[in-house]
């Protein structure tokens, strides 16, 4: 059986967001885990859902032996820098060097990591990979569902295996693919050919979700399509839009025996979607217009409002108040929003104790495009440290750190505040700190689709509402300036004639 090296890094990057990420933020541990070193991450990994898990349990159930290197992963935000991005560069390469020999490398990487320096952050890591290694020894990675897959990531390696599920359900379960993808290539000592296409058009992320149609039919057809004779792997990635690269948008990758194989197979699925280009657009409410459905009903289980454009799992920063304004000029009661970034009002708010009344000035702070603050007087109803273990199917088995929390009251509305930034995906995000999601007749989640693996099953409806936030869910709203000329902003939307 083969010794197989592997490593990961994972950032998704909204070259549009006020935030970059820096090495810090990857060294810190809040939403998955922090850096994590050598025979470390065969203790770390394993009970997470998370592409690197899913791996080491199947590779090591195939009889392969690891080499473990370094993974790590941040918060979604602005570029990464330049020292960050070049920190793991020397990491992966050094321990490279240092694992030696091995017979093969697996990476798990997002695919929309745009650094200071590079557009195409995870296409310089393999292509340097491949430098280090030679040209003969098989690399394979696996790649968030929202990866801008380049010809560079294609060219570089021999298996680019996607998430097939949005929430991101499957992540270990890609790695376990990954695992056996590269277990077959080690056993037959192949080389697959591979095509990729890109398609013409830019898919807004709530019309990726997987649990839904159209997205849901694609991914039934590329499973149909790669159980075909001769096709090895097909992945779909339908790319992460605020990425203002050249290539930014969905992509098709396929390998197979031989090169006609993989062309048809790629053909099939990109045709496939092309068929249904204008069913991928999602509409989407004024806050003010689904707080007021939500209040007319006399359902018993939560309306939930997805305040999508401040979800800090696309970049943005978690602490605009549109929503929570609009909720409490509505009177609306038993809602809550989370989570709100705001380390300042979360500290008062502990200084305070649990039962006082607080004047805060919550939010505004990261995002001041028209967003302010919002002003008023709180009661602090709920305390904690922001720690606590994930159960949800998305977050699953994650030791999450929010930092100090508060829940803060006024009238019917309440809101958590955080110190750090999570995607709100999880039900133990609320029930931590003594709020039961179940119970509110409005939740205000902010998250774009990754809240419907845990949150769905307790929803009288979902509504997909358009508050500010650094994250713009419609791509023909964005200022590009480097897409490729041609492409399609939004479905069946105008092409991008360049800049300006």
């Amino acid at each position: 059986m083969a010794r197989i090296a592997h490593a990961g890094i994972l950032h998704e990057t909204n070259t549009f967001a006020p935030i970059k990420a820096d090495w810090d933020d990857f060294v810190r541990a809040e939403s998955f885990p922090g850096l994590t070193r050598g025979a470390d991450m065969l203790e770390v990994f394993p009970p997470i859902n998370i592409g690197t898990g899913g791996f080491i349990r199947e590779a090591m159930a195939l009889g392969h032996t690891l080499a473990p290197i370094a993974w790590c992963a941040a918060v979604p935000s602005a570029h990464v820098t330049e020292a960050a991005f070049e920190n793991f560069s020397s990491l992966l390469l050094d321990g490279l060097a240092e694992q030696a020999p091995f017979d093969a490398v697996y990476l798990d990487l997002h695919g929309a990591m745009v650094t200071e320096h590079l557009e195409d952050g995870e296409g310089e890591l393999i292509r340097r990979t491949r430098e280090a290694v030679g040209p003969d020894m098989p690399v394979v990675v696996s790649l968030d569902l929202h990866s801008n897959t380049t010809d560079l990531m294609l060219a570089e390696c021999d298996g680019l295996v996607a998430y097939r599920t949005y929430p991101h359900l499957d992540m270990a379960d890609t790695g376990r693919r990954s695992a056996r993808y590269l277990d077959r290539l080690l056993r037959e000592g192949r080389r697959p050919a591979k095509a990729r296409r890109a398609l013409p058009f830019l898919m807004p992320l709530t019309g990726q979700c997987t649990m839904v149609e159209p997205t849901k039919g694609v991914y039934a057809a590329l499973a149909e399509i790669e159980r075909d004779a001769g096709v090895d792997l097909v992945s779909f990635t339908p790319g992460f839009p605020p990425a203002d690269i050249h290539d930014c948008g969905p992509v098709v990758v396929a390998y197979g025996e031989d090169q006609a194989a993989a062309d048809a197979a790629a053909d099939a699925l990109y045709d496939y979607i092309m068929a249904r280009e204008a069913a991928f657009m999602v509409d989407m409410l004024d806050p003010h217009a689904a707080i007021g459905k939500a209040m007319a009903s006399n359902a018993h289980k939560p309306f939930v409002l997805a305040d999508v454009q401040d979800n800090c799992g696309a970049g943005a920063t978690s602490d605009t108040t549109g929503l929570l304004r609009a909720l409490i000029e509505r009177n609306a009661d038993k809602a809550v929003v989370g989570v709100l970034v705001d380390p300042e009002t979360a500290a008062a708010a502990h200084a305070a104790g649990q039962g006082a009344e607080i004047d805060a000035r919550i939010g505004g702070k990261l995002f001041t495009d028209g967003d302010p603050p919002y002003e008023g007087r709180f009661t602090v109803t709920g305390l904690s440290d922001g720690r606590f273990l994930c159960t949800g199917p998305f977050y699953g088995g994650n030791n999450a750190n929010l930092g100090p929390t508060a829940l803060l009251t006024s009238g019917g509305v309440s809101v958590i505040v955080s110190t750090n930034r999570m995607q709100a995906a999880d039900k133990e995000m609320f029930r931590h700190i003594g709020c039961e999601p179940s119970e509110q007749k409005i939740l205000g989640l902010k998250s774009s689709v990754h809240f419907r693996g845990d949150f769905t099953d307790i929803a009288q409806e979902i509504l997909v509402v358009e508050a500010p936030g650094a994250f713009i869910d419609r791509p023909e709203k964005l200022p590009y300036r480097n897409l490729r000329p041609g492409v399609r902003l939004c479905p069946k939307g105008p092409a991008f004639a360049g800049p300006g």
